[in-house]
């Protein structure tokens, strides 16, 4: 390629085939290991492929090997992309200057060629990153709307508002790992906070706001019981809420901040845009959010759901369901609840899948809503617990649906709560004239512990259900098939679940924790890449949820030719003269009464001391107050538990309109409705909503004054610590201008620094500081960079002088300029490739004088926790003057004083020494990378934060 001749269209993309190859391979060999993302030609070279002068010096050493030509110095280290290498090839090879312009593939929506998803991505800030940045103007959410189209968001759209929203939210202090909680209706505003909370490291935590003023203590009590338990430091809610919302501040130590998204952020975000932001590294085994159950019991969960159990299950459920980007997912359901979050937005992010979305009491006003949207977007999955499917079969007249086509839908996910075969039957028969087909219906099960989806149905496969006599399961626990009609109230139908999902396990197991075989009734275990690591901040909890590496359902049920069918839940089955009494069932049935309010309806056991067994208690809803009237419904509650369960009801309660109790996702909370029963609170008037707020206002004077003075010595710390340090600075500098000899002059600066540590209460532990250099030996010091702390920290525990590598700019400032270079500081210039090489040459030449150095090889520190790739100039100078290295794995600075922040907080910190690693023989760049490796490993084993190789470590000016 070094004649003349003009390039064909082949020697062409062979030139850029052969660039991208080299590049890539250097790029590699700078990580370790492959890249996260492959090198193109108009990648980067510092900011996404992290190339440092070195790198860029080994890679303009191949390229000019491979094409046989020399390239100009100042040209080629001017360069940023591998395509503006290529031009200087080309140039150089040919005589002639080829102008090579990138083309971007633009999208559109109404292209039918299905896009792929991003198979590698390992968190969703990756997903919405990848789309932001491949399929930017692609409708991801469409919002509904009953007179128009309704809003669209796209995926760049999403990304830039939550871009800016995690930029407040750093800025008022939220730190890594921190709950977020999420207090929203179904909105813009909804998916901005998840995705901003994402971005600025925090964790969200999505709960529901109050529905109603009348129960507005029960349902701030719930709320506040959540946040103590995962710790929020913020709530992000709308301005209906605001105002409840805030008194949760009162009683909450941990919650620093309340406020209003479309209000209180829409100002900060405008002050706000010029700041600098780091958007979060997460990693796989990060958590993502948590979802909280949904409090039956009065005790909510926070289940830990990381990023790799939710890719693991949104591909494992578009797998399962065939989805591709051609699909359109329309959801009414509740984004607090995991059915809603992950099985309907995450999914349709993940897949490309344009996601329509409704607030639930949109449906649940006008249920023939949901069908219309499917029928006016061209809806082809769908989802909705069993109740939705009921409530259209009751709700929805013919009128209401005339003309609409059902046709394109494909999939209708039945699950979240006990499914019904005569709901299903129904509901395939009642709108199998609009076009909506039997295999359509697609009964699924799953649980937030395994993030969402556990087991599905077969694609293309009607409904299954299952015949079995009730009194074989209720008294000896086998499903044994029957063939009598399903009238008949020994016959017991059941749902199939479907078979668990691609890569996980389900199994059945006795009182004893052994497998029964099948068609035999147990408790239902799995386990599998979407499964929890437990319950956030719940040890023991998490103790009884996993056992042996299988975690427990709280559900019975039985497996039956693979299919997994469900009778109840553990903790809500009644044990009564020996025999099985789920809940459910009764329930139902009860409910289809005229005169009972069908879903509120509550049957719980209540124990029996006298006979030893359980009192089998019925709670109904009922607005008839008659006293005929309300013996006849006894009469006929009666008749159905004798004929579901032998024998009537123990005791029946009729109860006021929103008596029974219900979960955020609408099931019924039993544990708390026999918790009323007991406590005799059945049917007593809620109290006054301004008493309500003077008790949680009382209630919260001790956790406020608490807070106050937790803060005041927080403040006090850290005004203590920065006079500490000021005085510091000014001691070594005033001490730098002494006539003292280099040594006695390091002596006394780090007596200085030791003591300004000790004054501030930061304890410096150094763990093998026997391996550090003496006095004449030459190292090359290399330490990971998490804070400003870092150099104060290194000068308080070496015992002998180093030159330390700073940034050259500090050399432009003569204040500061001179007592560095007395102490003997070596300035290295981050943003000219040349004079940095010229850096290298000064270092090595203090090495060849008997001297070590200190480098932060990282070049820079964010304030996200992790270690970012290193550059390669010190490993280079070890092994050009055959020094050895020496690994420092510092820990805990950043915890003490991060970047962006000047508030210091207590904290401790331990020094890590290494053995001093030799250079070996051979080639120097394959020598260099493996001190760079040996050292990396080290740090990264004892630092104490996660890897971030993948990350870019590009220094921008005016940005440490």
């Amino acid at each position: 390629m070094a004649d003349s001749t003009p390039l064909d269209r082949s020697d062409l993309e062979r030139a850029e085939t052969q660039v991208i190859l080299t590049t890539n391979a250097v790029a590699n060999e700078l990580r370790g290991g492959p890249a996260r993302a492959a090198a193109t030609l108009d990648s980067a070279l510092d900011r996404d492929l992290g190339f440092d002068s070195l790198a860029r010096v080994e890679l303009i050493a191949r390229l000019e090997q491979e094409f046989g030509v020399d390239l100009n110095e100042r040209h080629a280290f001017a360069v940023d992309t591998p395509r503006d290498l290529l031009g200087l090839l080309l140039k150089a090879g040919s005589g002639q200057a080829l102008r090579l312009t990138a083309v971007s593939a633009q999208h559109d929506d109404s292209d039918k060629n299905a896009i792929s998803p991003p198979h590698h991505a390992t968190t969703l800030i990756e997903v919405l990153e990848w789309f932001a940045a491949e399929h930017a103007e692609r409708t991801h959410i469409q919002l509904y709307d009953d007179y128009s189209d309704g809003a669209e968001i796209t995926y760049g759209d999403l990304y830039r508002r939550a871009l800016e929203v995690s930029a407040v939210l750093q800025s008022l202090g939220l730190e890594p790992d921190e709950t977020v909680a999420l207090m929203l209706p179904t909105s813009r505003d909804y998916f901005v906070a998840f995705c901003a909370v994402l971005l600025a490291g925090g964790i969200p935590v999505p709960i529901y706001p109050p529905v109603r003023r009348q129960q507005l203590e029960d349902h701030l009590k719930r709320q506040s019981r959540i946040l103590d338990t995962c710790k929020a430091a913020m709530l992000i809610t709308n301005d209906e809420a605001i105002a409840a919302a805030r008194l949760l501040t009162v009683s909450l130590d941990s919650l620093r901040h309340v406020f209003d998204l479309s209000n209180d952020l829409v100002t900060a975000v405008s002050e706000e845009l010029n700041r600098t932001f780091e958007p979060a590294s997460r990693t796989p085994d990060d958590i993502a959010f948590l979802q909280y159950t949904s409090g039956s019991t009065g005790d909510p969960k926070g289940v830990i759901l990381t990023h790799a159990n939710l890719l693991a299950n949104v591909r494992a459920d578009g797998q399962a369901l065939g989805v591709d980007s051609n699909d359109v997912f329309v959801s009414w359901l509740p984004l607090y609840h995991d059915m809603g979050l992950i099985g309907a937005w995450f999914g349709s992010m993940y897949h490309a899948v344009r996601l329509v979305v409704m607030p639930p009491l949109t449906f649940l006003a006008r249920p023939e809503r949901w069908l219309w949207a499917i029928h006016r977007y061209g809806g082809t999955v769908s989802a909705a617990p069993n109740f939705a499917y009921e409530l259209c079969l009751k709700r929805i007249s013919d009128e209401a649906i005339e003309g609409i086509d059902l046709s394109r839908w494909r999939i209708a996910a039945n699950g979240a709560e006990a499914i019904s075969a005569r709901t299903l039957e129904s509901f395939c028969a009642r709108f199998a004239p609009y076009g909506f087909a039997r295999k359509t219906m697609f009964p699924v099960y799953g649980l937030a512990e395994c993030s969402v989806g556990l087991a599905f149905s077969l694609l293309d496969r009607e409904p299954v259900i299952d015949r079995i006599d009730r009194r074989q399961l209720t008294e000896h626990g086998r499903a044994v098939p029957v063939d009598t009609p399903a009238a008949d109230v020994s016959t017991l139908e059941l749902v199939a679940c479907g078979h668990p999902l691609p890569g996980h396990e389900i199994r059945v197991v006795d009182e004893n924790n052994r497998e029964v075989p099948e068609r035999h009734e147990g408790s239902f275990q799995f386990r599998g890449p979407s499964a929890t690591q437990g319950y956030y901040n719940r040890p023991e909890a998490t103790a009884t949820l996993i056992r042996n590496g299988w975690l427990e359902t709280g559900d019975r049920g039985y497996i039956a030719c693979g299919d997994v069918y469900i009778t109840g839940r553990s903790k809500d089955m009644i044990i009564r003269a020996g025999r099985n009494i789920y809940p459910a069932e009764l329930e139902d049935a009860i409910g289809d009464l005229d005169g009972i309010r069908k879903g509120h309806v509550a049957v719980f056991g209540t124990a029996d001391h006298e006979h030893g067994t359980e009192r089998l208690v019925v709670l109904a809803e009922t607005r008839k107050r008659a006293e005929d009237t309300r013996e006849a419904l006894s009469q006929s509650i009666n008749e159905i538990a004798t004929a579901l369960v032998t024998a009537p009801a123990d005791e029946i309660v009729f109860a006021p309109p929103n008596t029974v109790l219900r979960t955020s996702s609408g099931k019924i909370r039993r544990s708390a409705c026999k918790a009323l029963f007991e406590q005799g609170r059945i049917g007593k008037a809620e109290k006054k909503v301004w008493l309500q707020i003077t008790r949680l206002l009382i209630a919260g004077f001790g956790p406020q004054c608490r807070r106050l003075t937790r803060s005041l010595a927080t403040r006090a710390y850290a005004v203590w610590t920065w006079l500490s340090f000021a005085a510091l600075a000014i001691a070594i500098w005033l001490l730098a201008w002494l006539p003292l000899p280099r040594r006695a002059l390091w002596r006394s600066a780090r007596l200085l620094a030791r003591t300004a540590a000790a004054a501030a209460g930061i304890s410096i532990r150094v763990r093998d500081a026997d391996r550090l250099p003496t006095a004449g030996q030459a190292a090359v010091l290399v330490a990971n960079h998490q804070s400003y702390l870092d150099g104060i920290v290194m000068l308080a525990t070496l015992a002998c002088p180093v030159r330390f590598l700073v940034k050259g700019e500090l050399q432009q400032s003569r204040l500061l300029a001179t007592p560095l270079s007395r102490i003997g500081a070596l300035f290295v210039e981050r943003f000219d490739a040349r004079a940095g090489i010229e850096s290298i040459a000064a270092a090595e030449s203090a090495l060849k004088q008997g001297e070590a150095i200190m480098v932060f090889p990282e070049g820079t520190f964010k304030r996200m926790p992790g270690l970012l790739p290193f550059h390669m100039g010190a490993f280079s100078v070890a092994v050009s003057c055959n020094t050895p290295v020496i690994p420092i794995a510092i820990r805990g600075t950043r915890q003490i004083l991060r970047a962006d922040s000047w508030f210091p907080r207590r904290g401790h910190i331990e020094i890590h020494v290494d053995t001093p690693v030799e250079p070996e023989s051979g080639e120097a760049w394959s020598v260099a990378l493996a001190l760079r490796d040996a050292s990396r490993d080290f740090i990264l084993e004892h630092n104490g934060e996660p890897d971030l190789s993948h990350e870019s470590n590009k220094v921008e000016r005016g940005i440490t």
